[in-house]
């Protein structure tokens, strides 16, 4: 089996979009006191593997291993339709017609969503922001690439969603000036690949990891402004274990 292979669950995984919003009846959870990441798991046994788990995401991208990671297939040709503060992030529902292709599996665009600061680490180097595009195939299992922020020109995609002014909790707001997801990305799509997990609860495992390696630019202004909306909401990096960084 070659690395690329053993990073992938192996038979299908049927999962809900844990990250669209929380599961009826599934205990309150959030960043920081009683109920912040640490307690995760011991908040709903259907959260257990959030501290049983050994593939957790973030984590700090190290224990590289070269390998020949295909070109990545992106076929963005949809719009970003709203936006909605969940109480957890700011989170951009899209139209369905934008994918990727990983493994051979296309991956449907589903939402994409931020985190101030960033989740996942690289080579210990923290980010200002962090955004999360999450794919779900036919069965249900999950490709997410994450793109990392740093400060400096404004980003006139980003700026579209502040437009909006996203402050109340549970209110889907149309995008006024709907654009393609792809245009949050860097103009080069080299990245690591991992096998992890929702970086949310229910934490579930089996979740494809694309972190490009090139950044994106956002304004000290902007990224303020999310994170006086989202504040905190960055889960603290997981164990390694066994697992290795393909690049």
């Amino acid at each position: 089996m070659n690395k690329i292979a053993s990073l992938v669950l192996a038979g299908s995984l049927l999962c809900i979009n844990a990250y669209a919003k929380e599961a009826h009846g599934s205990a309150h959870w959030s960043y920081e006191g009683d109920t912040s990441p640490i307690h995760w798991g011991d908040l709903d046994p259907k959260y257990r593997i959030c501290k049983e788990g050994k593939n957790q995401s973030p984590i700090d991208l190290n224990r590289f291993v070269e390998a020949k990671l295909p070109k990545m297939k992106i076929h963005y040709a949809g719009h970003a339709l709203n936006v909605i503060n969940n109480g957890h992030t700011i989170k951009v529902n899209t139209d369905d017609l934008s994918k990727i292709t990983v493994d051979g599996i296309d991956f449907i665009l589903k939402q994409f969503h931020f985190h101030t600061p960033s989740e996942n680490r690289i080579e210990g180097k923290s980010f200002p922001m962090e955004a999360h595009f999450v794919h779900l195939d036919k069965d249900g299992n999950i490709a997410v690439i994450a793109v990392m922020f740093e400060e400096g020109e404004k980003n006139k995609a980003l700026e579209k969603i502040l437009n909006e002014n996203p402050k109340e909790v549970g209110k889907k707001i149309p995008l006024r000036e709907s654009f393609n997801p792809g245009e949050l990305f860097p103009n080069k799509l080299d990245y690591y690949r991992f096998n992890g997990s929702l970086t949310t609860p229910p934490c579930t495992e089996g979740v494809r990891w694309l972190v490009l390696k090139k950044t994106v630019k956002a304004s000290k202004d902007q990224i303020e402004k999310m994170h006086s909306i989202m504040r905190n909401n960055n889960r603290p990096t997981q164990p390694l274990n066994a697992r290795e960084v393909l690049k």
